[in-house]
């Protein structure tokens, strides 16, 4: 005997609410990984010409390569991270506002 057969449209609307894709959401992701691309590809692309500035007795080539993309991704990620709670405290804001105006008002005494 099989198992009744589920829709998986059905199943992944479940798994992913259409809410975590709200376009707040993607533009943050697009910013941040567009960042994230300049520091890595970018930056390394001139690595060479800013060899001719020293910083602590090395390149700064050196320093962007050797540091910069490490230290700049974990500012994408905590910066990623803040901005999610932020607008997911602002959702949260936003609903308990709609449910306050939409419940009726209590009785009060006569």
């Amino acid at each position: 005997m099989q198992p009744p057969s589920q829709d998986p449209g059905q199943e992944q609307a479940h798994l992913f609410p259409p809410d975590l894709h709200d376009v707040r959401h993607l533009q943050l992701k697009a910013v941040l990984l567009l960042l994230w691309v300049l520091v890595s590809f970018v930056a390394m692309y001139f690595a060479r010409d800013l060899a001719s500035i020293v910083v602590a007795g090395w390149p700064l080539g050196y320093w962007i390569a050797a540091q910069g993309g490490v230290l700049v991704f974990i500012a994408i990620v905590v910066a990623y991270g803040w901005a999610m709670n932020r607008l997911e405290r602002l959702d949260a804001q936003a609903e308990a506002e709609v449910a306050a105006s939409a419940s009726p008002p209590s009785a009060g005494h006569a």
